[in-house]
């Protein structure tokens, strides 16, 4: 897998986001893809090799390993962070839409497709509900699957073929269960900055939308201000039969 195109990718989406929103992607560059890059890949790699049990029992290896890891961890791990990132295409298809419109039109039919505003606001704000929901169900998942999240250095296994229960040994259980920790983390900071970000998108749009009904009301005020005082003008000539102003 490429995983330069994930960085492009949100690279793009980088100069649409609030301030906040480069907070997330840096974290997720270095303290997720680097570190899944650089690092995980390699405790993980010979994993089914290294998984050792005390019977010589044809097949009881490989379901005692297909029962513990029914998925491989660090595959997992890769697929969150491809589901937490495509949610950002929502974006960049929205802003190439409106690009594409005004190409065909030859003419500008939108201030700035990078404003947030508009579609582009609601588009934003989908992905960052959808990439938390993606963080939150992943978080689940894990935990359902490998019944928390540290990995234990001895399992028992009776399933068959294996003849009796037999015990069998994880490589690496501190190791992992240490990048699975630091994964938790960065994900549940993943998720804390998506939910300030979402609150910070909606508070700013309801101070303006009550900055506009409240600026909105004063023109209304004047108006009707202007009007009465027309109107009473009009009076005024026309009870002292004055020609109107």
């Amino acid at each position: 897998m490429s995983w330069m195109f994930l960085r492009d990718l949100l690279s793009g989406v980088n100069k649409y986001s609030t301030g906040i929103g480069w907070i997330w992607l840096a974290v997720v560059f270095v303290f997720r893809l680097l570190v899944y890059m650089v690092a995980a890949e390699h405790v993980w790699k010979d994993e089914q090799k290294e998984f050792e049990c005390n019977s010589r029992q044809p097949g009881c290896k490989n379901v005692c390993f297909d029962d513990f890891f029914p998925i491989s961890q660090v595959r997992l791990w890769a697929l969150q962070l491809i589901m937490v990132s495509t949610p950002s295409l929502l974006v960049v298809l929205h802003v190439a839409y409106h690009e594409g419109r005004e190409k065909m039109h030859r003419k500008k039919l939108y201030v700035s497709p990078g404003t947030m505003d508009g579609g582009l606001w609601y588009a934003y704000l989908i992905s960052l509900i959808v990439k938390t929901g993606f963080e939150i169900g992943f978080l689940v998942l894990f935990y359902k699957l490998y019944d928390g999240f540290s990995v234990p250095y001895l399992i028992k296994c009776d399933l068959k073929p294996c003849p009796n229960t037999v015990d069998c040994f994880i490589s690496k259980p501190t190791e992992k269960t240490i990048f699975i920790l630091f994964l938790v983390i960065t994900s549940c900071l993943c998720i804390v900055l998506n939910f300030i970000e979402l609150s910070f998108l909606v508070l700013k749009c309801f101070i303006k939308c009550c900055l506009q009904k409240n600026k909105r009301k004063k023109k209304r005020e004047r108006e009707r201000e202007r009007t009465t005082a027309h109107n009473l003008e009009n009076l005024f000539h026309h009870s002292n039969n004055l020609p109107p102003a």
